[in-house]
């Protein structure tokens, strides 16, 4: 939802997978890996457990990828900008923190969130509602928010019985917050 880096976990994924004869196109990795936890997509999806540290090998590409690109639109960081000072923010996510944190610095947009949940912060995964439950908890929120993009973090929003926008990716986040909190205004 934050960043445009599915195209780079699709890229991590292949290289990973291309010593074992595997390449995940777009529509497969669209449909079965995101916002899923790297080890369970690995699992459930490729069904190969991870004797040779695939999912680590993943990651290491991955941060290679966000290295190498800057994944947070200009949009982004100024809806960030809007929200810091009436809003408590937090990135819950199922990939682990040496993923999630890097890019956050790097953007320059870390210091927005209040918290950050990751995959080593819960027992379950999305769509499991304990990652949103518990990012809820630590913040002492009410009346949680949740934007997400993918269909397991929608499932895991509303499973916590929180509020879910649903937004199409990350280079319309910010117009779709924006016209969602712009309804909610108006309504009010």
């Amino acid at each position: 939802m934050l960043a445009d880096s599915e195209r780079i976990h699709q890229w991590a994924w292949n290289k990973t997978l291309e010593p074992l004869g595997i390449q995940l196109d777009w529509n497969f990795y669209l449909k079965n890996f995101v916002g899923i936890a790297d080890e369970v997509a690995l699992r459930d999806r490729l069904h190969i457990e991870d004797r040779d540290g695939l999912v680590a090998r993943k990651q290491a590409f991955f941060r290679q990828g966000l290295a190498e690109s800057q994944p947070f639109s200009t949009e982004t960081v100024r809806l960030l900008e809007e929200l810091f000072p009436l809003f408590k923010l937090a990135v819950v996510s199922s990939s682990y923190r040496s993923v999630v944190e890097p890019p956050l610095v790097r953007g320059g947009i870390r210091p927005f969130f209040q918290l950050l949940i990751c995959g080593e912060d819960v027992q379950s995964f999305k769509p499991s509602p304990e990652p949103y439950l518990l990012a809820a908890k630590r913040l002492g929120a009410r009346r949680p928010l949740v934007i997400e993009d993918s269909d397991a973090g929608v499932a895991s929003g509303r499973a916590a019985g929180f509020e879910v926008l649903r937004v199409s990716g990350a280079q319309k986040t910010a117009e779709e917050v924006r016209s969602y909190l712009a309804r909610g205004a108006a309504g009010a």
